[in-house]
């Protein structure tokens, strides 16, 4: 599996903290890091299959900040709804989807822009406010 990276367009290698200082100092898992630029992105737990995108430091943040702000929506429909971890988090992307107009199967913080991040803040944000 080859990631070619957003930014420098170079491709990433699979790496481990233990690998290299960067950008872990702790091994956290196995990750995919483009030397060129110092993007980076994550595992899921036990795998090598990316968390998303490659990212910079600032759309990191910026995925950090989308998902504070999203996560407490599809977790309280858990509490309100009695549903499934599954079924509340699927509900909550299919509205983001609908809010950002696009597909629900390509709806996920891990894979959005800076942008996209940032109306995921201010969408969840409005919807914070409504129910205050």
């Amino acid at each position: 599996m080859k990631k070619r990276c957003r930014y420098c367009q170079q491709f990433a290698a699979l790496t481990r903290a233990g690998e290299t200082d960067y950008p872990y100092y702790a091994d956290y898992g196995p990750l995919w890091l483009c030397a060129p630029c110092g993007a980076w992105v994550g595992c899921h737990k036990g795998t090598t299959t990316p968390l998303g995108g490659l990212a910079n430091a600032e759309l990191r943040a910026w995925k950090v900040k989308a998902h504070a702000a999203f996560d407490p929506l599809w977790q309280g429909k858990i509490r309100r709804d009695k549903c499934s971890k599954k079924n509340a988090r699927t509900a909550g992307y299919k509205w983001l989807a609908g809010q950002l107009g696009i597909d629900v199967k390509i709806c996920h913080i891990g894979y959005m822009s800076v942008a996209e991040c940032q109306k995921v803040v201010d969408l969840c944000a409005a919807i914070r406010e409504r129910k205050a």
